[in-house]
C-alpha cells in the first residue's frame, strides 16, 4: 500500500512518524520493513536512532540464515549495535570476548548492553568480572554488581549461552565457612539430578547463607554452560 502524499497523513509531524515507527519496529523487524516501503515519511522516520535501538530482533535460532549473507542485513544490523541496541551489543560482545578474544572491546561492549538495563547482560558482565584473576579492582565490581542482582532477585540459572572457559575459580576463603569449597560438589549433585528430571536440580544455591559460596556456585555453573 503506498500512501497518497496529498492525504492529511502525510502532513503528520516528523517525531509522531518516529514514535509510531519505533512502535511498530520494537513488535516485529517485517513489519518495520513493511511500514518503511510506505511512504517517506515512514522511510525517514526509520532512520532515527531510537528506531535502530528498539526493533525487535529474533532469537539466533529463528534468525533466517540469508541475514548473515545480506549486506543491507549487516548494515543495518551494524546501524543497530552503533545506536545501541542492547541485545545485538549484548551478542556481538560476546563474540568479541569469547570468539575474536577481544577482552577490553568485549567488556566496553558488554558494560554498554549492561548499561541499558539488558537482565541477562548484566548476570553476564557480573560473573566475567568475577572471573578475572589479574585485576582485584575488576572483581570487586562483579561482587558489588551480584550483591545487587541477588537483593533484587535477578540471578537466574543457564541465562547466557556462551563458549565454555576452561578454568577453576574460588572467591570464598573464610576458614569459618562451613560450606567453603563445597560448591562443586553441590553443583555437580543438581546436574546429575537435573539428568534423572528429579525436584532436586532446583534451586541452585540459594539456601546457602555465604553470598561469596553463592557465587562459587554461581560461577560454576556459568563456566560449565554447554
Amino acid at each position: 500500500m503506498t500512501i497518497d502524499c496529498s492525504s492529511k497523513i502525510a502532513f503528520i509531524p516528523n517525531d509522531i512518524w518516529v514514535a509510531i515507527t519505533s512502535k511498530v519496529a520494537s513488535a516485529s523487524i517485517r513489519d518495520l520493513c513493511s511500514l518503511r516501503m510506505t511512504c517517506k515519511a515512514a522511510r525517514d522516520a526509520g532512520e532515527a536512532d531510537i528506531v535502530h535501538r528498539s526493533v525487535s530482533i529474533p532469537p539466533p535460532h529463528a534468525t533466517p540464515w540469508w541475514w548473515c549473507l545480506s549486506p543491507e542485513a549487516k548494515r543495518f544490523f551494524d546501524r543497530c549495535i552503533v545506536a545501541g541496541h542492547p541485545e545485538l551489543l549484548f551478542r556481538e560482545a560476546l563474540r568479541e570476548l569469547f570468539i575474536r578474544r577481544n577482552e577490553n572491546i568485549g567488556l566496553q561492549m558488554l558494560n554498554s548492553a549492561a548499561s541499558t538495563g539488558h537482565a541477562v547482560a548484566k548476570y553476564a558482565l557480573t560473573m566475567t568480572l568475577l572471573l578475572r584473576t589479574d585485576d582485584n579492582d575488576e572483581k570487586q565490581k562483579g561482587l558489588e554488581l551480584y550483591r545487587k542482582l541477588d537483593a533484587a532477585g535477578s540471578l537466574a540459572e543457564g541465562e547466557v549461552q556462551m563458549p565454555r572457559i576452561e578454568e577453576q575459580h574460588t572467591l570464598c576463603s573464610s576458614p569459618r565457612c562451613s560450606t567453603r569449597g563445597h560448591m562443586p560438589l553441590l553443583y555437580d549433585y543438581r546436574r546429575r539430578a537435573a539428568e534423572r528430571n528429579s525436584v532436586h536440580a532446583f534451586g541452585g544455591a540459594a539456601h546457602i547463607p555465604c553470598i561469596q559460596c553463592r557465587i562459587d556456585y554461581d560461577l560454576q555453573a556459568f563456566v560449565n554452560l554447554p
